[in-house]
């Protein structure tokens, strides 16, 4: 059976843990990232080093895979789009172009009928006064930021003169959810109606960062079936091949609402590495690969935690119980509030 070269682009702890699965599946990978010290080059069996817009680095990226997948969204999709005409990118540009836009995602959930928070498009200070309805409510760039960077808490109209905005950016202010916890599904689609879906998955943030998550998730029957349809409906209808995830709010009164989506395997799935028999980063392989489809199975309930900046240090030289299972990123620099690694708990 010929099993294809996987071309990552990416090379931080998604991309690992992508060629972790890859060499599970004996697909060979090759890592194109721009940072020279990436921690998934240490996975993969090759690793081209070079800005994303760099044409010589991306052919020499082209001529070594059969196909392409990537671990963040924000690639310049006029790349995603060149490369696609040569090689396959998968999930196909068109999925990004969507949702590196923050206006564009949220138009497209509405327009399938699926509930998200009230918004308006913000391009100057003065537009603010006509929207003053969606406060409290949470000002970001409507491109690029992510673990609450390009994100601005607005309480009042008031508070707006102690923040710092460049409003030539483009923002989309949302109203605020008054949040009874948050959840969010990773759904692996292969092809039409073809999928394997997890169950959904209970977050914790601090700071805008993913903090922690279980499964089960503590939330009623409804809303388990409402999120997996929701998502499926999402997958759907953007054609989607891979491992995708989409982010859930749910309100004091039960209701639900997409928050995000994110086109990739996801943080909050880490724990599928050990609850399941088919971790999000195998299925999504197996997806852009076009290799078996196995049926998913859940093997324990599990929590995950992050291990934000120097908090790494303790964990590295720590004994773990045999339900334990430590993941070091083995990133060369620890930082301020980046994800060092995580630990998922088995438990019974």
């Amino acid at each position: 059976m010929f099993k294809p070269t996987l071309g990552i682009i990416g090379g931080g702890q998604l991309g690992s843990m992508l060629a972790i699965a890859a060499n599970k599946l004996e697909i060979k990978t090759v890592i194109f990232c721009d940072d020279i010290d990436a921690p998934a080059q240490k996975f993969s069996n090759d690793f081209v080093h070079g800005q994303y817009n760099d044409q010589n680095k991306i052919k020499e990226f082209i001529s070594k895979v059969d196909v392409i997948t990537y671990e963040f969204e924000n690639i310049p999709y006029e790349t995603l789009n060149e490369i696609n005409r040569i090689k396959p990118v998968l999930p196909k540009p068109s999925v990004n172009r969507i949702i590196q836009h923050r206006l564009a995602e949220k138009d497209f959930i509405n327009n399938l009928n699926i509930r998200t928070t009230r918004y308006a498009s913000i391009e100057k200070k003065s537009e603010m006064d006509s929207v003053e309805d969606l406060l409290p409510g949470l000002l970001k760039t409507v491109t690029m930021g992510y673990d609450g960077k390009g994100q601005h808490p607005v309480h009042t109209l008031e508070s707006l003169d102690s923040i710092d905005i460049d409003y030539s950016k483009g923002y989309i202010l949302e109203k605020l959810v008054k949040l009874k916890k948050e959840i969010s599904i990773i759904i692996t689609r292969f092809s039409n109606q073809k999928y394997e879906i997890y169950e959904p998955i209970e977050n914790v943030h601090e700071d805008q960062i993913l903090r922690n998550s279980k499964i089960p998730a503590e939330i009623s029957d409804k809303i388990l079936n409402q999120s997996k349809l929701w998502a499926t409906q999402i997958a759907e209808e953007l054609k989607y091949v891979g491992t995708l995830c989409v982010e859930f709010f749910i309100d004091r009164n039960d209701n639900l609402y997409v928050n995000e989506i994110a086109p990739r395997v996801h943080n909050s799935g880490h724990l599928t590495i050990n609850a399941y028999n088919v971790s999000q980063f195998e299925n999504h392989v197996r997806a852009v690969c076009k290799l078996e489809q196995i049926p998913l199975q859940k093997k324990s309930n599990a929590e995950m935690l992050n291990i934000i900046g120097d908090q790494i240090i303790p964990y590295r030289n720590k004994k773990f119980a045999e339900n334990e299972f430590f993941f070091d990123y083995l990133k060369k620099d620890i930082k301020d509030k980046r994800k060092m690694g995580h630990l998922t708990t088995l438990i019974s």
